[in-house]
């Protein structure tokens, strides 16, 4: 795909220029794309306007002096009430009398789209067009209420007399006034006619008609200043900002056209979140709930700090309740649950969707040991604190002036100097240094399984780090400020600052590393306005401008390789990529400012259709979605990231506790790369000694945008983890640090690694497929013996439930169907055995169900026959065996009986144990056809394989036992009968010819046979008789690839080890999903590659690999996930083929697509929020 691929296409150009000037004037849609009546758009511009007429004649009768402003505002507001309660009216009556039903909470995705016949001028038709009506009676209420009120207020808010007493100006006052009325207008439609579509859009859905309220909610805004400026006291900076806002509402409308203004929704998680983050020293969470939680608790502590009278008391308390709530309080539930602790990490997601099972090692749940501990820290910090504030704050003063003026200059220099080494242990853990600019000297190059070592630096990062709030706790306990405690401003920094020493100790060391340089650098010197603010409020504001400056950078470093690269990378160079470029350089001051309002907001910088035309997205939270974390779109493919998300995890607690990641905040994205898989890693949630993240799994390079960056991604890493050479300055350089990827550290984690071959000259072979019959047999009369033990160990329901997880796409016939056929789709058809029980005249018919695979079809036998013509099939052979040759004990086991089947009479007490299942003898098949087959039966090796497992099933030490077992004639050949009969009904009496043949017997696609009902109605039989079919075939790759087997023995372990660390089966059966979740050591499985006519075995081997991390531009993420919401939730620009969506090898961009939550993105797994410890 060209870079030159149409933004949008055709189709979706129209509905785009019909929609915006609808969003633009809050509602009215004069743009159709059809032919409509005058009429339409007169009733349209006189309801718009509607709200000026009617406060026009407020301000007319106020202007006139016949009414004071207070009763005019109300006479407008009133009047607006009552036009807004005769629109709701009528749309409830034309609603009615249409008599259409409308789904709530269907969002009419076409309803731009349909065109309209309009009949009369006030028909129900041009009503509902034009005013569709609410969909909830509360709704009508409430809007219709508002709408009256916002009218009365916005008079007054703009009324002349007004704007002349702020800007002294008739002209000026006259321009503000008719734009003004132009946004109340706009909201007054959007909230009683007819709601527009916005640019910001945050929930895909506005099921409780949420939507109306936005613009209304942001005009009462503006007028609380406004009235906060009338009935105060003359306050110069308040009547400044009422200035500013005057003017600010006449572009209202056009930032809602720009999507700048968040949805309540969106603004009212934001506006928690960065009060619990900059205000309270808190995190953002992983959930809107805990959101919620979190923000009203620490709001209550910060409450508490205000009226505990005693500044000791405020420091106790504040050290207690910092600590506690910046832990994981979820966990609190794991303490009281009974039971073990798992042994190890391997258990660790087993479920789709569910929490990964915790390891046992510390710090993975709340238990005991980790009580104690928090217990343990929180007495020494809260004894530590007290004891430092009694004696070196307290008022009066309770030590001696020198004490109390070296100590705090002690703890300063102390602190300093714990900043520097934290930073430095922390700098050199990864494989670049100065952020992402040069390769790491120390950090080990081409590194393996084998050589992965942590440097001991870990060990003192993590002692720092632990050591940190304890030092920041005695600095803080000793200042001044806390005599001046009990204001509203100090309260909350001193919350924040007890809080952010165990929240996230790295930032408040930096801050405070700050504070202290400040006052040591300035000496004697006073700085009166920044002392005035106390250290708490200096803390506050430095972490407020740390974070409004990395973002600054991290937005810079976006906007700069979106234009760059929209020259430099040749496949994403567009026609305008010159006037886009020059355009941006003529205007780079007003560039430079949409950064640093987006900066500032904490609001994405939204590259529009990802090209370098910047906008300032809405704030939102960090998550930037509104759904809960979990949500994916899953495949077959999805059970590999399932299965490594939990040997991830254990990998990522040891790269977090050391530092190898580098700094870490919620917000914060990591791409791993292993083969040829990709993760998505997110940092959600940050607090002391626990760090929650959700890992998603992106597609397996199946389309060719994905694999271009794939490409580029293993570049990368090739870059800074596979250099062995001593480098040079200049080569020490990274190659790739405009890219969004800046690679951190590789981390062992325990996953499969898959290996495909084709099998030409294997399966094809004429020698290799003459023995798989010999070895079916072998592996058939192997299977029965083991399951005659498991069966005697009283291990026979697991067993079964086992094979079934094993074997599962074959434990209900109902998932088989013949449509899925190696030769194409056929037609639903019956087989002979059902029409012929059907037919059977005085038997309930039996009911119906999906064909075995392979059976022969009543129309194709006998298409030329009346069905009534048809003599019911009756079993061949019920009760018949092999026809005894001589007259021993034995030969009563196949005796002609036309009742019950004979009883057994082993010549051996210990055979009762190898005995089989009555049903297992009675295979509808000629005696002669079985006797002709006897020479088949490895007797040998089902003497060598029964006394194997003798001593199994009966704890036998002897050789007399094993001897006896071994002789026994009536369980040798009831085995063989059995082994017999599952064989001819599998169609496998001759050597195998077809490749084709033996492909279709491993997919369990087996050809009608006579004896295929009778094998297919024993399931348990059937398990094991194509199990011991696909154990022959592995055995025949691995003997193939390897060399013969040469010994009984080692044909015995080969087999056990197929039972005990093999899947051997189909990629698409639930028992490789299941297998793959229970970490078995190998999985194997055969295909059929039918573009190129060849047969493929894939093995999968559990091994530790290493998966290379690296950090993405979190800022750049925000910005292209802004746009694709916007161009998905607005534009509605789903083509596949977008430009928006194609590879761009820098900024990740269809990677990046891949890894938004649904329905937007489309990742094939993510984990619900994963619990790391980072102690």
């Amino acid at each position: 795909m060209g870079p030159d691929v149409p933004l949008l296409n055709e189709y979706k150009q129209e509905f785009f220029w019909k929609r915006f000037p609808q969003t633009v004037l809050g509602g009215p849609r004069f743009k159709l794309g059809y032919c409509a009546p005058p009429y339409v758009y007169v009733h349209q511009a006189l309801l718009f306007l509607t709200p000026w007429l009617l406060g026009g004649v407020g301000t007319l009768l106020y202007q006139l002096q016949l009414l004071q402003e207070l009763h005019a505002a109300v006479l407008s507001g009133l009047l607006m009430f009552g036009a807004a309660a005769g629109i709701q009216a009528l749309a409830v009556y034309s609603a009615r009398r249409s008599g259409s039903v409308e789904r709530l909470g269907a969002p009419n995705v076409l309803a731009d789209e349909e065109e309209v016949e309009f009949t009369h001028c006030v028909g129900p038709e041009t009503v509902r067009f034009i005013a569709p009506g609410k969909r909830f009676g509360l709704n009508v209420v409430l809007h219709t209420v508002l709408a009256g009120v916002l009218c009365g207020f916005g008079t007054w808010y703009v009324f002349l007399g007004r704007m002349t007493a702020l800007y002294g100006s008739m002209g000026t006052s006259l321009v503000v006034y008719i734009a003004s009325w132009v946004t109340l207008c706009t909201a007054e439609y959007s909230l009683i006619v007819n709601t527009a579509t916005e640019t910001a859009t945050y929930q895909a859905q506005d099921t409780y008609e949420i939507t109306p309220l936005t613009r209304p909610i942001y005009i009462f805004t503006f007028i609380a200043v406004d009235l906060a400026d009338r009935f105060t006291s003359p306050f110069p900076e308040l009547q400044l900002a009422s200035q500013v806002l005057h003017v600010l509402f006449l572009f209202l409308p056009l930032l809602w056209a720009l999507g700048m203004l968040s949805p309540l929704d969106a603004l009212l998680l934001w506006g928690m979140e960065q009060t619990l983050v900059f205000g309270l020293g808190g995190s953002p969470m992983s959930s809107n709930l805990r959101l919620l939680v979190m923000f009203f608790v620490s709001v209550a502590v910060a409450g508490c700090n205000f009226f505990i009278p005693s500044t000791l008391g405020v420091v106790l308390f504040s050290v207690s309740m910092g600590f506690l709530l910046s832990l994981d309080l979820s966990q609190i539930s794991t303490l009281c649950c009974a039971g073990p602790r798992p042994a190890s990490g391997g258990s660790l997601g087993r479920r789709r969707g569910a929490t990964p099972s915790p390891p046992g090692s510390f710090g993975w749940r709340l238990g005991c040991r980790e009580a104690l501990l928090y217990l343990g820290l929180l007495a020494a910090a809260v004894a530590e604190a007290g004891l430092l504030h009694h004696f070196l704050a307290a008022d009066p003063p309770q030590s001696p002036a020198v004490t109390r003026q070296r100590l705090p200059i002690i703890a300063s220099y102390l602190l300093l100097s714990l900043f520097l080494l934290c930073w430095v242990l922390g700098e050199i853990q990864g494989a670049y240094v100065c952020g992402g600019v040069f390769l790491n000297p120390f950090y080990p190059r081409g590194i393996s399984n084998q050589n992965l070592v942590y440097s001991d630096a870990n060990y003192w990062l993590l002692f720092l780090i632990s050591v940190s709030p304890f030092a920041m706790i005695a600095y803080l306990s000793t200042d001044k400020s806390l005599q001046w405690l009990h204001t509203a401003s100090l309260s909350v920094g001193f919350t924040r600052a007890f809080r952010v020493v165990w929240q996230n100790s790295e930032e408040s060391l930096l801050q405070m590393a700050v504070v202290v340089a400040v006052r040591l650098a300035a000496g004697e010197t006073a700085l009166p306005a920044w002392d005035r603010l106390g250290t708490a409020v200096q803390l506050l504001l430095l972490g407020l401008l740390s974070d409004r400056v990395v973002q600054f950078l991290s937005k810079l470093k976006f906007s700069l390789a979106v234009l760059v690269t929209s020259w430099t990378e040749k496949k994403q160079r567009r026609q305008a990529a010159g006037a886009l470029l020059a355009l941006n350089a003529s205007l780079s001051p007003l560039l430079l400012a949409v950064v640093v309002l987006s900066a500032l907001l904490a609001a994405p910088l939204l590259p529009l259709f990802t090209l370098p035309v910047f906008l300032v997205g809405f704030p939102r939270p960090q998550r930037s979605w509104p759904g809960q974390v979990g949500t994916a779109c899953p495949c077959p493919d999805s059970i590999f990231y399932q299965q490594m998300s939990g040997s991830l995890a254990v990998a990522l607690r040891r790269g977090l506790a050391g530092g190898a990641l580098g700094s870490l905040s919620p917000g914060s994205h990591f791409l791993g790369r292993f083969q040829d898989r990709m993760v998505w890693i997110m940092i959600l949630e940050r607090g002391y000694g626990y760090c929650t993240v959700n890992i998603k799994g992106l597609e397996l390079q199946e389309t060719s945008c994905h694999t271009v960056e794939a490409r580029r991604v293993d570049e990368v890493f090739e870059g800074a983890f596979e250099k062995t050479e001593r480098l040079g300055f200049t080569q020490s350089l990274n190659q790739h640090w405009g890219n969004a990827l800046i690679p951190c550290a590789a981390l062992p984690v325990r996953v499969y690694s898959d290996a495909r071959n084709v099998l030409s000259g294997i399966i094809d072979s004429h020698d290799n497929l003459r023995k798989l019959q010999d070895d079916f047999l072998k592996a058939l009369v192997f299977l029965l013996l083991r399951h005659c033990v498991e069966k005697r160990r009283g291990f026979s329901n697991v067993s079964s439930l086992k094979l079934r997880q094993d074997s599962s796409s074959l434990t209900s016939f109902g998932d088989w169907s013949d449509e899925d056929d190696l030769f194409g789709p056929q037609q639903p058809r019956r087989t002979v055995a059902l029409v012929s029980t059907e037919a059977q005249p005085g038997q309930a018919p039996l009911p119906t169900g999906p064909s075995l695979p392979g059976s022969v079809e009543m129309d194709s036998l006998f298409e030329n026959m009346a069905l009534s013509a048809l003599q019911p099939l009756q079993p061949l052979g019920l009760g018949l065996g092999l026809p005894a040759v001589d007259k021993g004990p034995g030969a009563k086991v196949f005796a002609e009986s036309s009742g019950a089947l004979p009883p057994l009479h082993f010549s051996c007490p210990g055979s009762e144990a190898f005995n089989l299942p009555s049903g297992w003898r009675t295979a509808p098949l000629l005696p002669s056809r079985l006797q002709q087959l006897r020479h088949l039966f490895p007797e040998e090796w089902f003497r060598f394989s029964l006394g194997r497992f003798a001593e199994a099933a009966q704890g036998a030490a002897g050789d007399d036992p094993t001897k006896a077992l071994q002789e026994d004639r009536v369980l040798r050949e009831l085995h063989a009968l059995a082994a017999l009969s599952c064989v001819v009904s599998l169609g496998a009496e001759a050597s195998f010819t077809s490749p084709s043949y033996v492909y279709r017997l491993y997919c369990g696609d087996v050809p009608w046979t006579d004896g295929l009902d009778w094998l297919s109605a024993r399931k348990d039989l059937y398990h094991l008789t194509l199990k011991a079919f696909r154990f022959a075939f592995k055995l025949l790759f691995d003997q193939a690839s390897l060399g013969p087997v040469e010994s009984p023995e080692e044909l015995f372990s080969t087999l056990e080890e197929y039972e005990r660390d093999w899947y051997i089966g189909l990629g698409a059966e639930r028992g490789w999903h299941d297998s793959v979740l229970q970490e078995k050591p190998y999985l194997f499985s055969l295909g059929h590659d039918l573009t190129m006519g060849t047969y493929t075995g894939r093995v999968l081997s559990l091994q530790d690999q290493l998966v290379q991390l690296g950090r993405l531009n979190g800022e750049g993420v925000r910005g292209q996930w802004a746009n694709l919401s916007w161009e998905l939730l607005y534009a509605t620009n789903d083509d596949e083929e977008r430009y928006s969506i194609q590879a761009h090898p820098v900024m990740l961009r269809n990677l990046t697509v891949q890894a938004a939550d649904p329905p937007l993105g489309y990742p094939i797994y993510s984990s619900a929020p994963l619990h790391l410890p980072c102690l």
